[in-house]
């Protein structure tokens, strides 16, 4: 058994396959070269079957051997402290992928996970739409400008923003191409392909054992 196990369902419904967050931290453990299971627990009773590991009842969560982390962005930081080709050693590289990291979390995300839960209810045209725009705008300033987001290559945090950025509701309107571009160049990586497919794979496959 690896050092590393992440954590996710065993099953989810065919929409939410390739998005649910441990694809993340498949993604960083595949770009570092890292070793890793995958382990499960089961959809059905998530939200109080393991409040013991994932307080809010969610996943991915991870383990390193005893060391035990969840939120997908605290255990793509750990990941990324084991490995310079995540994050650089340097401080001046450090601190920018920090910074770009959680503002893909709390700037982007906060933004657009709401905005996306109302569109789906029906209010596509709701309070927090023109708060994502201005934050969209942001970025795509920034990314107008650079290939990436920290230390003049890829880094963790270039994976979190384009995993939030991949979501095609939230970049289906504006007219912002260097987002576009980055978020293209960002998903061909081969390690994105490989720790999409295996999720999609594994969900999959479950679908037989619910049916059967």
């Amino acid at each position: 058994m690896n050092e590393l196990t992440i954590w996710t369902y065993d099953w989810v419904p065919e929409g939410p396959r390739g998005f649910v967050r441990d694809l993340r931290l498949r993604w960083a453990c595949e770009e570092a070269g890292l070793a890793y299971d995958v382990r499960t627990i089961p959809f059905d009773g998530r939200e109080t079957n393991h409040l013991v590991r994932q307080p809010f009842g969610q996943v991915p969560y991870l383990n390193d051997g005893d060391l035990e982390i969840f939120e997908s962005g605290a255990g793509l930081l750990h990941l990324g402290r084991k490995s310079e080709k995540l994050m650089p050693t340097d401080p001046a590289g450090e601190a920018e992928t920090l910074q770009w990291a959680i503002a893909a979390l709390n700037s982007i995300e906060m933004v657009s996970v709401p905005w996306w839960f109302l569109k789906m209810c029906g209010d596509a045209d709701n309070g927090l739409t023109g708060w994502m725009t201005r934050r969209l705008d942001h970025v795509e300033q920034v990314l107008s400008e650079r290939e990436w987001l920290a230390a003049d290559r890829f880094t963790v945090a270039d994976l979190l923003m384009a995993d939030v950025l991949r979501v095609a509701d939230v970049r289906a309107f504006g007219d912002r191409p260097a987002t576009e571009s980055y978020v293209t160049r960002v998903t061909d990586r081969p390690a994105f392909k490989k720790a999409k497919a295996d999720q999609i794979a594994l969900f999959d496959a479950a679908d037989a054992m619910r049916t059967g």
